[in-house]
């Protein structure tokens, strides 16, 4: 089975702006590329889908660029969002995109006879004269047919796009243009949500082609968003976000993450980030979907983390609620050294990773949801001894959350 009939029978292919060409690509060698604004120093679930993509391509032996937006990060992609989005700093997004990197690893290789590329286009941007620009770029888009596209509804239906914001889809088309001129790139790929972008940049190569007389070839194709029954995308919990950085989230609370993927979506997470056969899949799921889900949490733990997590979290799991009472002896732990005698509350809580922020904490304890050894806690200034860590302290969270928290 070749890339274009594993895409198509894993449902990953969601649309394409020429299905022909986009197979005569793929049965060569094509050079793809997906772009990430570093708006965060780490991906979420939700967002590692084109990522999933990109390994496939890696693996099929197509060239894989990763376009890291150190400048379009700069204005925020307005697509779907009510608000604009705050502007970072250079010092953010260069630490932003050093962790981007380095979740793109799990992904794609960066070593070896085809190496993965990162490129950044904070490079190509950056000295590009503003008039220059608009003369090369800007002349061929069409302020009307550009408010009408569904990227800007949100924030056109808010009454807030501004013009700083219209400018992301020249610069991601100028993008591709570039890539192609530099690297050869003939293929963008991304979400969905991301196909008036991607239109955009297919139609700059061809009125350039039309202008200059070249025959560039530049497809675009996205994959079906990851979304929950009530449409809103994947990649968060009740307990936050289902973080691919180890160093964000403990192995238990992403498998059980995983785990909480809802039962519509646990076909597509099957496709995206296993290699299970999907007849195997869909079988699976249609005898026992409780089981399949177990499976998909192991499986995903695996592959982003590492076998040992995942033999850990499943066996933290099935020990957790297999149990009739939870105590300090079933619960999953997490060993924390102190350096002082005495600790916050609040701050245990947090570097324990038991809640995202001293936020979360304050509020589920205004609301009763926080307990130590069985006792609601009440105060959010108390302070925990050293000495009472050391056997352990189990904290619930809500009615199905735990945690031992031992002194080292």
């Amino acid at each position: 089975m070749n890339l274009f009939e594993t895409l198509k029978d894993r449902n990953l292919l969601y649309q394409t702006t020429d299905e022909e060409k986009l197979k005569e690509l793929l049965n060569g060698q094509v050079t793809v590329y997906c772009g990430t604004d570093p708006t965060a120093d780490s991906l979420h679930i939700g967002h590692c889908v084109p990522c999933t993509i990109l390994r496939r391509f890696q693996q099929a032996g197509h060239k894989v660029l990763i376009l890291v937006g150190g400048a379009t990060a700069a204005i925020g992609d307005p697509t779907g969002k009510t608000d604009m989005r705050p502007m970072l700093t250079k010092e953010q997004l260069a630490h932003n995109i050093e962790g981007i990197k380095k979740a793109y690893s799990k992904f794609v290789t960066f070593e070896g006879d085809n190496p993965a590329i990162i490129v950044n286009n904070a490079d190509w941007f950056s000295g590009y004269d503003y008039v220059n620009f608009m003369r090369d770029v800007g002349v061929h888009f069409n302020v009307n047919k550009m408010i009408t596209n569904e990227i800007y509804a949100k924030r056109i239906e808010e009454g807030g796009l501004t013009f700083f914001e219209m400018g992301y889809m020249l610069m991601q088309a100028y993008d591709f243009l570039y890539l192609n001129k530099t690297y050869g790139c003939n293929l963008e790929w991304g979400g969905a949500d991301q196909w008036g972008n991607i239109v955009a940049g297919t139609e700059l190569g061809r009125k350039m082609n039309f202008l200059d007389g070249k025959n560039r070839v530049m497809v675009g194709a996205t994959n079906p968003l990851l979304l929950t029954p009530e449409g809103k995308k994947m990649g968060k919990t009740e307990k936050g976000a289902i973080w691919i950085d180890n160093d964000k989230i403990s192995a238990y609370d992403f498998y059980q993450g995983i785990y909480q993927t809802p039962d519509a979506c646990v076909e597509m997470m099957f496709a995206l980030f296993t290699d299970i056969p999907m007849n195997e899949v869909r079988d699976m799921i249609k005898s026992d979907i409780v089981a399949s889900k177990k499976r998909l949490a192991y499986e995903i733990t695996k592959f982003i983390r590492n076998e040992e997590d995942a033999i850990l979290a499943q066996n933290m799991s099935n020990n957790l609620f297999a149990s009739s009472s939870i105590n300090k002896d079933n619960a999953p732990k997490f060993e924390i050294e102190l350096s002082d005698n005495e600790i916050g509350v609040l701050d245990l809580l947090v570097n324990a990773k038991f809640v995202q922020s001293k936020g979360e904490a304050r509020r589920l304890i205004d609301q009763n949801g926080l307990s130590m050894d069985g006792e609601t806690i009440k105060d959010a200034t108390m302070l925990i001894k050293k000495e009472d860590l050391t056997n352990g302290i189990l904290f619930k969270k809500g009615k199905k959350n735990f945690l031992n928290i031992i002194a080292k």
